[in-house]
């Protein structure tokens, strides 16, 4: 009997060909069919993901909305930074911080608007003497282009024509709808102006207070370099602010001697506007700063404007070469080819902004790097200088050139030779001199 039940339970046991075994229950006890229950921290895993999800989400809609207040903040910051030589003087001579930067700002504002004042004042005064000019000017094309082509234009034809003209009645409405747009945008700018201002002046006038915020969040050793890199920026920054502003100085009167030279109008506000504005738009400002003076002299002659061509093309090499390394040498000392590349690289992330303080920024990057990288002597290498290293040749030919070398002292005359290189009679068998006997 017992062998017949083995033999049952081992036949009940067996598994058929080509089908799968049962898996086993799992080690941990637990069920694997189809009721079995999820792990306990899988939830809390899912609910993790999501809220993630949602948390990088709403920082980036966030960011996307706070782009311009950012822009904002960072411009005051650097402008406070450009100020802080000035205020700490002022405050060091017993003067509230506060009052301090008041004056600095008034200063400024002062500045700015005398010349928004002059540039504006030569503007209108150009574009009312064009528009009084402008019958005389069209009267002039119109003869020539009859005298050209034999044509038969008149004035008055052409001033009725466009003023019945489907291109100019929709000129004039969208000029009228696009009023508003201006406006607002005008408004837009005056707000954001005022915002920078603002920040700008808090930031000058708590930098103490800032600072030891700052620095009551960290550590000893991370306050000491916190402070040295805050004092590296207003260095450089001031720095690079006050060269300019030099730079500037220098360029406005060099242009108003010469357009007083050429008799040329309105010669003060075109050497401040091209003191400025070569020096403080960067990579295209010297074109831009050059333009207007050379319009403005082509209406007086347009041999002064080739004069004021080749003034700026020649002032602009002596500032590059001469002029600006002098003055910079000890504020932002950066390779002019670093200078594009940080103007380039600002202008991309954060457009004209970006390009205005991409200078100042690098340079305090470098010099607060410069401090941590640990430097060698480097070795009198000839290709430290620039200058190749003869390789030695090797081999054949090596040997081919030794041969060459020696071939015409053997082919030399016995009567040219040294008397110590004469072979003696005892050297003529080939035994050599002083051979055995």
């Amino acid at each position: 009997m017992a062998s017949t039940d083995e033999t049952g339970q081992a036949a009940r046991h067996t598994v058929p060909a080509g089908s799968t075994p049962p898996t086993g229950p799992p080690a941990d006890g637990t069920a694997a069919g189809p009721g079995a229950r999820m792990p306990r921290w899988l939830p809390r895993a899912m609910v993790l993901a999501l809220a993630l999800i949602a948390a990088f989400q709403l920082g980036s809609w966030a960011f996307h909305q706070l782009t311009g207040l950012l822009i904002n903040v960072l411009i005051a910051f650097f402008l406070a930074l450009a100020i802080e030589p000035a205020v700490s003087w002022m405050a060091g001579r017993g003067l509230r911080r506060g009052f301090a930067t008041f004056l600095v700002f008034l200063a400024v504002l002062i500045a700015a608007a005398g010349f928004v004042t002059l540039l504006g004042s030569m503007l209108a005064g150009q574009i009312v003497k064009m528009v009084e000019d402008f019958p005389d000017y069209l009267d002039s094309v119109i003869n020539w282009v009859n005298g050209h082509f034999h044509t038969e234009l008149r004035r008055v034809d052409i001033q009725e024509g466009l003023l019945r003209s489907d291109w100019l009645r929709n000129y004039v409405q969208n000029s009228a709808t696009g009023v508003l747009d201006v406006s607002a945008q005008v408004l837009g700018g005056l707000f954001q102006l005022l915002t920078i201002l603002l920040f700008s002046f808090y930031f000058a006038a708590d930098g103490p207070r800032l600072r030891r915020g700052l620095c009551s969040v960290l550590p000893p050793a991370r306050q000491a370099e916190v402070l040295r890199a805050w004092e590296i920026a207003v260095d450089k920054t001031g720095g690079y602010l006050y060269s300019r502003g030099l730079m500037a100085l220098i360029s406005g009167i060099a242009h108003y001697i010469l357009l007083e030279i050429l008799e040329v109008p309105y010669a003060p506000a075109l050497a401040v506007w091209v003191g400025l504005v070569s020096q403080f738009i960067p990579t295209i400002g010297t074109y831009l700063a050059g333009a207007l003076p050379m319009l403005i002299a082509f209406t007086v002659n347009p041999w002064y404007a080739l004069w004021v061509l080749i003034f700026v093309v020649v002032y602009q090499q002596f500032e590059n070469y001469m002029l600006q390394p002098k003055l910079t040498a000890k504020t932002v000392d950066i390779h002019p080819a670093v200078a594009f590349g940080s103007v380039i690289a600002g202008t991309a992330l954060l457009g004209a902004v970006g390009a205005l303080i991409a200078i100042p920024a690098v340079a305090t990057l470098q010099a607060f790097l410069g401090a941590y990288v640990k430097r060698y002597d480097v070795t009198d290498d000839p290709r430290v200088h620039g200058r190749r290293v003869r390789r030695t040749v090797s081999g054949s030919s090596t040997r081919l050139r030794k041969l060459w070398v020696r071939r015409p002292e053997q082919e030399r005359p016995e009567q040219e030779r040294p008397e110590q290189e004469r072979p003696g009679p005892e050297d003529t068998d080939g035994t050599g001199g002083g051979g055995f006997s």
